[in-house]
């Protein structure tokens, strides 16, 4: 269990230091979401069709469900939050929710401040252009202007490639408005969720094809704070039951159309 001020850098290489009051536990956290009879799990609620804010105005998607069936099978109520994307860290180690279940990716910057349970999906990262654009490969975005979601892995790859201006926003939503507006000339994201709405909305995006992306899958993990042993065995252990009886690939299927494990 993190008992002390932490500082610590994303691995969207956004640093941030984390001023936050100590959370502290007097057992694993699993006994005491046992006693509370709660699961708190955080997203960004602004990741379609991970999660995303519906029609009823309720936080729903995979990542969700997948919250959610943990949370049964530790026998207790799921509830999800959604925050801004750029501090769900610091809220989880703030003790804010019990976990983030927000399609994050493990890297070895965040394994510092976290544990992971799995990962549960992989996904790869992905250019996408508006239709038509005269940008046809990654070298004709030299000194353009390109978005991400402000802490996300793809902003550091793209901070560290260099060569064109950045911009960042909470999530994919602002990044299809800014697109298609011409504010930015292209978005680097999951390939999953834009490729998604490529084919069931409609969204007018090409994918670029970019070489240097090949055999890069991301493995995307659920964070737990560290010190919490029992937690971590209970929730692999529930995550490997949904994938072994058919759980997994159901909510996947719901969602996802294809098992992204």
């Amino acid at each position: 269990m993190l008992k002390s001020l932490l500082s610590f850098a994303t691995a969207a290489g956004l640093a941030l230091s984390v001023l936050a009051t100590p959370y502290v536990a007097s057992a694993d956290d699993l006994e005491t979401i046992k006693a509370a009879g709660e699961f708190k799990f955080a997203n960004s609620g602004a990741y379609p069709p991970f999660s995303f804010v519906d029609d009823s105005n309720q936080t729903v998607g995979f990542d969700v469900d997948i919250g959610n069936e943990i949370a049964k099978r530790l026998g207790v109520k799921g509830t999800g939050l959604s925050t801004a994307w750029d501090g769900i860290i610091a809220g989880l180690l703030a003790g804010k929710y019990d976990s983030v279940i927000g399609s994050m990716t493990i890297t070895p910057e965040r394994e510092k401040a976290v544990d992971f349970v799995g990962p549960y999906y992989k996904s790869g990262r992905g250019v996408f252009v508006l239709d038509g654009s005269e940008v046809k490969s990654i070298d004709d975005l030299k000194d353009k202007t390109i978005g991400v979601t402000l802490g996300e892995t793809h902003e550091k790859w793209a901070r560290e490639r260099g060569g064109w201006e950045i911009r960042t926003y909470k999530g994919l939503p602002e990044l299809f408005l800014e697109l298609k507006a011409g504010r930015i000339q292209a978005m680097i994201v999951d390939a999953v969720p834009v490729s998604i709405a490529i084919k069931e909305t409609g969204e007018k995006f090409t994918k670029l094809d970019v070489p240097e992306f090949a055999g890069t899958e991301d493995k995307i993990g659920i964070a737990i704070r560290k010190g919490n042993p029992e937690l971590k065995a209970a929730m692999q252990k529930a995550l490997d039951d949904m994938m072994a009886d058919g759980t997994y690939e159901a909510i996947a299927m719901k969602w996802i159309g294809s098992d992204i494990r």
